[in-house]
C-alpha cells in the first residue's frame, strides 16, 4: 500500500502543477494511467481506494479550489475564472461551486466567509503516518539555537487537552463533529493573510497551518512539567477582523522573546526519528542559566511547532529574560 500512496502522491501533485500551468489535456485518467503503465480500471480503482472518492470528483474539487482563491484574491470575472478553470460556462461553473461550498461564486466573491475546502489530497502523508519512517541517520550537530522577538498577533485554532503528539491528537478530533483533520485543515486553507503562509499561487495546500502548544492551567503536563493545551491552527495578523469558524478560537498573543531550535531539511523516510532525538536532546541539554533567559511559563503564552521536511523542524519556545539582583 505505501508504495500505491506514493504514486498516489505524484498524481496529486501533477494535477496541481497542470491545474496551475492551464495543462488540463493532461488530467485525463487514461493518460495518468498509461504513465504508470496500468488499465484505466486498476488504476481508478487504487485512485479510489487511497483517496476515498473518484478521480473526476476529486479532479473537479481541486479546479474549484483554486478557483476560490482567484474569487477570493483577483478582480478577474466569474466567467474568466470558471473558463481558466475547465469550466465550460458561468452556470456550471456556478453550479459546482455551489454543490461544493452552499453558496454561489458571486456570493462568497462578497462575503469570502470560511469555507470547508476539499483539501489537497496527501496520501503519503508523514505527518500522519502513525509510525513514521525506517531509517536512524544520524543529524548530530545541525540543530541551530537563537532568540527572537516575535510581534503581537493572532492565532486561529482548535485545541484538545488530552492529546499527546499529531497523530494522536486528530484521532481524538475526528471523535469530535466538525473538528477532523479534513474539515479544520479545509477551513483554515480559506483563511486568507496567514502569516507563515508560503504565498504563491497555491490553492488549498495547507500552506501557513502549524501545531501549537499553549500554556494552560487545564491543559495536560507534558514532559518539561508544563501544563499544555495542544493547538492546531494559523498565525494571523493582530489586526484581522475576518469570520471566525463556530468549532474554533481565536487569541491574541502579545509580542514576546522566544527560544528557536531549528533543524535544516531532511528525508522524513531515513532521518525522521534522527532530527527529533537531537531536537529533543538539544532542548533537553541547553542551558537557560548561561543565556539570561528561562522559559516562560505564563498561562496564555503559546510554544510553537514546525514539522515541514522540505525545509525545517523548529521549536518555538516563550522565554523571559532574567532579572538581575538591581532590578529586583
Amino acid at each position: 500500500m505505501e508504495q500505491w500512496q506514493k504514486k498516489i502522491q505524484h498524481v496529486v501533485d501533477r494535477i496541481d502543477d497542470c491545474i496551475r500551468n492551464k495543462h488540463d489535456e493532461s488530467l485525463t485518467l487514461k493518460l495518468l494511467a498509461q504513465e504508470f503503465g496500468y488499465s484505466e480500471s486498476h488504476f481508478s480503482r487504487r485512485f479510489r481506494q487511497v483517496s476515498r472518492m473518484q478521480f473526476r470528483d476529486y479532479l473537479r474539487y481541486r479546479k474549484l479550489a483554486f478557483a476560490l482563491r482567484q474569487l477570493r484574491d483577483t478582480d478577474n470575472s466569474v466567467l474568466q475564472i470558471a473558463l481558466d478553470h475547465g469550466f465550460s460556462s458561468h452556470e456550471a461553473f456556478t453550479r459546482a461551486f455551489r454543490e461544493a461550498y452552499g453558496l454561489t461564486p458571486s456570493e462568497y466573491r462578497k462575503h469570502p466567509v470560511p469555507v470547508a475546502l476539499r483539501t489537497i489530497l496527501r496520501p503519503f502523508d508523514c505527518y500522519l503516518m502513525e509510525n513514521g519512517q525506517t531509517g536512524m541517520t544520524s543529524t548530530q550537530g545541525r540543530v541551530k539555537t537563537y532568540f527572537v522577538t516575535i510581534p503581537a498577533h493572532k492565532f486561529l485554532h482548535i485545541k484538545n487537552y488530552e492529546s499527546i503528539g499529531y497523530w494522536d491528537f486528530w484521532q481524538k478530533q475526528s471523535l469530535i463533529p466538525g473538528q477532523d483533520c479534513e474539515t479544520i485543515c479545509g477551513l483554515l486553507d480559506s483563511i486568507p493573510d496567514k502569516l507563515d503562509d508560503l504565498g504563491g499561487d497555491e490553492a488549498n495546500s495547507g500552506s501557513g497551518q502549524i501545531m501549537g502548544f499553549i500554556n494552560d492551567p487545564a491543559g495536560r503536563i507534558c514532559s518539561w512539567g508544563i501544563p499544555l493545551a495542544e493547538c492546531y491552527g494559523v498565525r494571523l495578523p493582530l489586526d484581522y477582523n475576518g469570520p471566525v469558524p463556530p468549532q474554533m478560537l481565536l487569541m491574541e498573543v502579545p509580542e514576546g522573546d522566544y527560544i528557536v531550535f531549528e533543524h535544516g531539511p531532511f528525508d522524513f523516510e531515513t532521518e525522521n526519528s534522527a532530527v527529533e532525538e537531537a531536537m529533543e536532546q538539544a532542548m533537553r541539554e541547553f542551558d537557560y542559566s548561561a543565556s539570561g533567559y528561562h522559559l516562560d511559563l505564563t498561562p496564555g503564552r503559546v510554544f510553537y511547532f514546525y514539522h515541514d521536511c522540505k525545509r525545517f523542524w523548529k521549536y518555538i519556545r516563550p522565554v523571559r529574560k532574567e532579572q538581575k539582583l538591581s532590578e529586583l
